[in-house]
This record gives C-alpha cells, sequence and structure tokens, in this order.
C-alpha cells in the first residue's frame, strides 16, 4: 500500500506528505549550524593625567653700593642724606592647577545571537481522518536576533590646567647720599659695598603627561554559518515512534548519571542517533509520589536535561533533542498521595522514557 503524496498551502506556507512505502518514517530535519566569535567592546577610552613639577631657583650673591665715595675736609665735614634702595629678592612665578578630565555615560548595542528559525509541527483540530499524520502541518518559524547592550563612556572633556600669576618679592637696603662736599682740605673717602643675596628663576612650573589606556570588554556571539532546513524521510522502527523506556537508574535525589546509565544510554539512544541523521528524540523522566509535587517536578526537569546534556556531550546537536519531566502527573498505578504502596509499585513510577518524534 503506498500512500499519495499531497501539496497544500496556507499562509504562504507548503505542508508535504510524501509518498511512501509501508511502514514508519519521521521527517529528518538538518539544524542550522552557528560558529562562536568574540568581539571586543570599548568601555572607556584613553585619557591622560597631569602632574605639576614645581618651579626651580637657584641663589646668587651681588656687589651692591652702600656708601658713595666722598671727599672730606677738614674743619667742613661733607654732609649727607639717607636713601632706601628696593630690589627683587625673588622673582615671580606662574602658579599651575589641574582640571581633571570627565566622561560621560554612554552605551553600545552588540548582537549576542542572529536571528533565525525552525520547522515545528502543528497539529489540526476537527481533523477527521483516522491517522495522526494526515492532521499535521509543518510551519517554519522565525526567531528575532537577540542583543546586549554593553554600558561604555565617553571623553566629556579632557584634563588641562590654569594659570594664576605669584607675585615676586622686594627687599630694601639703604644708602647715603654726598649733599655737600667738605671745604677747604679734601680727603677722599672711599665708597663702602655690601654682599647681598636673592633668589633667581632657573625653570617655571611646568606639566608632566600620562596617558591611561583604554579599557575594553570582550563579547561572545552566535553567527549563523549554515542555515538549515528539511532533510529526507527516513524510516524508522514503529516502535520508537511510541514511548519506551530507558532503565537507568539515578542515585536518590540526584540527577547525575552512574556509569552504568552512560552504557545504556550509549546502547539505546546514542547509536540510534548515529545511524539515523536528522531524527529528533524526546527525553522523559517521571517521580513517584513521594515528596512535594514541586521538588518531584524540578527533580525530573534535571533528570531528562542530564541525558540530554550527556548526548550533547558525546556530539549529538542539541537541537535533535528535546527534554520534558513531568514529576509525579503520569503515575502508571494507584500509588499517588496518601496512597500506601510498596517500594516495588512506587519503582514503577520513576522512569525515563524517551520516543522519536515525527518533525
Amino acid at each position: 500500500m503506498k500512500k499519495i503524496a499531497l501539496i497544500a498551502t496556507f499562509f504562504g506556507i507548503a505542508f508535504f506528505a510524501k509518498a511512501q512505502e509501508e511502514g514508519c518514517f519521521v521527517r529528518c530535519i538538518i539544524p542550522n549550524e552557528y560558529t562562536t566569535q568574540e568581539v571586543k567592546v570599548l568601555v572607556k577610552p584613553a585619557y591622560k593625567t597631569l602632574k605639576i613639577t614645581p618651579a626651580e631657583y637657584k641663589t646668587v650673591e651681588e656687589r651692591v653700593m652702600v656708601k658713595e665715595a666722598s671727599k672730606r675736609y677738614e674743619f667742613t665735614p661733607a654732609q649727607y642724606k639717607t636713601e632706601t634702595v628696593s630690589y627683587t629678592s625673588e622673582e615671580g612665578h606662574n602658579k599651575l592647577s589641574i582640571v581633571p578630565a570627565s566622561f560621560s555615560p554612554s552605551s553600545e548595542k552588540i548582537e549576542v545571537a542572529p536571528a533565525g528559525g525552525r520547522y515545528e509541527t502543528t497539529t489540526y483540530a476537527g481533523c477527521e481522518s483516522s491517522n495522526p499524520m494526515d492532521c499535521q502541518g509543518f510551519c517554519y518559524k522565525k526567531y528575532d536576533a537577540e542583543f546586549t547592550t554593553i554600558a561604555t563612556q565617553v571623553l566629556a572633556a579632557d584634563a588641562s590646567t590654569t594659570s594664576s600669576p605669584v607675585p615676586g618679592k622686594t627687599k630694601t637696603y639703604t644708602k647715603q647720599v654726598l649733599v655737600k662736599d667738605a671745604e677747604i682740605k679734601t680727603i677722599e673717602i672711599p665708597a663702602e659695598y655690601k654682599t647681598i643675596t636673592k633668589r633667581v628663576l632657573v625653570k617655571d612650573e611646568g606639566v608632566e603627561e600620562t596617558t591611561v589606556p583604554a579599557e575594553y570588554t570582550t563579547v561572545t556571539k552566535q553567527v549563523l554559518v549554515k542555515a538549515g532546513g528539511i532533510g529526507e524521510d527516513k524510516r524508522v522502527d514503529c516502535a520508537l515512534l511510541d514511548v519506551n523506556v530507558l532503565p537507568i537508574n539515578y542515585p536518590l535525589g540526584s540527577a547525575s548519571l552512574t556509569p552504568q546509565a552512560k552504557k545504556i544510554i550509549d546502547t539505546k539512544l546514542y547509536k540510534l542517533m548515529k545511524e539515523t541523521p536528522g531524527v529528533r528524540v524526546e527525553i522523559s523522566a517521571h517521580t513517584d509520589s513521594r515528596g512535594s509535587k514541586a521538588s518531584n517536578q524540578a527533580l525530573s526537569e534535571r533528570r531528562a536535561q542530564a541525558v540530554v546534556n550527556y548526548l550533547v556531550s558525546k556530539g549529538i546537536s542539541r537541537s535533535r533533542l528535546v527534554a520534558r519531566g513531568y514529576g509525579e502527573s503520569k503515575l502508571k498505578n494507584k500509588c499517588a498521595d496518601g496512597v500506601t504502596c510498596t517500594e516495588a509499585e512506587h519503582a514503577v513510577n520513576r522512569r525515563t522514557e524517551f520516543r522519536v518524534l515525527r518533525n
């Protein structure tokens, strides 16, 4: 017996039912291929810092005349008056002050996951066909790209300096000035000198400039390398489309896989997925009714995910695996909350199952 190939269009999407020989077939999905890239993002630009170097002076000595030469006469001495003379004892300089650099907050939007899509199965309500596959459609659903925003800073104003003058220092000395010479006999009186000290500016205040390097952060994003699609139909054992028990045991209250459990997964699932590329599998985990519903639900989800993670570690694409935890919601016997059961009866409900999805 052969099925007739059917092509139907609904809202621009084509649905296909491929003619097949007798037996069970699944529609294989070719997953998208991605690569991981690292993007370097500037979070703080480079800027400079300034340091003032002090002014430099040297001390010098200068010989100055404090009393002029004169003449003295006998009988009538010379007459003098005293004068005060000002001089610069320390020259002025420019005082510098630093105005630090200032920044303004900013941000940069980075794409961390590209837009993509996948094919999903839709079941139509009210379908009169006895064959469930006649009531299914295959739709391509798009997903928007994902972005993240990185906080950054931009330089509002760089460091600078302001200058203000510092006046020099002055001192005075006195000297006598001849007013009237002596008369009659002239006697020469030599001038008198004095050594004074003063500070002379050698180098004015300056600025030392240091550049602080920019700061960066690295963001990891996924980039689509090759888009997936629909693969060819593959014949599978019809029993695999139904729920199959995966006879693995977990430590009490744990989702860790034992070496024996991994060996069973390799035999039952890993071999199937390697020999049938593109086939998708659902992993479901169940608990007994002992304990709270919330804790049992969480435990079953962790156990189903543990099987998925193990298969991914062996090279199976995560897009081919679906993990579902049902907690105590699908008990196989009477052992609900408040019902007394033997350990063997409870063990019936603690199970991990798998089935091949039709895609």
